[in-house]
C-alpha cells in the first residue's frame, strides 16, 4: 500500500499562477487543495487541515496572505506556511529579515519570491516538513 501523499493548501487569485503552482507541487509528489481566494482559503481550512499552505499575499485584501496565515496557525499551529509573493519585484520591499515585531503578527514559515523553480520550492518544502 503507498504512503498517504502530504496536502498542500494553495491559495491565490491569479488563476494562471494558482495552475502552474499547482502542477509545480503535485509534480514533486504532493497532493494539492486549491483556493483562488482568500475567503475561499478560509473555507478549506475550516475543514481540511493541510500539511502545508501556500498563499499569495495580495488577493480580495492587500494583506489576505497575512490573514490566512493568522488564522491557519490560531487553528493548526503546526502547520507550515509560504507566503509566495510579487511584493518585493514590483515595490522593493522585502520580507526576508522581518524584524522580532514584525514576526510576531507575521504567522508566515518562509517568504519566497513568485516564479521559483520546482527544485527551489522542493528544497524549502521538504525542509519546513522535515522530509
Amino acid at each position: 500500500m503507498e504512503p498517504k501523499k502530504k496536502i498542500v493548501l494553495i491559495a491565490d487569485d491569479d488563476m494562471d499562477y494558482l495552475f502552474q503552482l499547482k502542477m509545480k507541487v503535485e509534480s514533486i509528489g504532493f497532493e494539492v487543495i486549491e483556493a483562488d481566494s482568500q475567503k475561499e482559503a478560509e473555507k478549506v481550512i475550516e475543514r481540511v487541515k493541510p500539511d502545508l499552505a501556500i498563499f499569495d499575499l495580495m488577493m480580495e485584501n492587500e494583506d489576505s496572505g497575512f490573514i490566512l496565515s493568522y488564522k491557519m496557525k490560531r487553528r493548526y499551529p503546526d502547520v507550515p506556511i509560504i507566503i509566495a509573493t510579487a511584493v518585493t519585484s514590483e515595490t522593493g520591499i522585502s520580507f526576508d529579515g522581518a524584524d522580532e515585531g514584525a514576526s510576531r503578527w507575521i504567522k508566515a514559515d518562509l517568504f519566497l519570491e513568485k516564479g521559483m523553480r520546482t527544485d527551489q520550492l522542493q528544497r524549502e518544502i521538504n525542509k519546513l516538513l522535515k522530509l
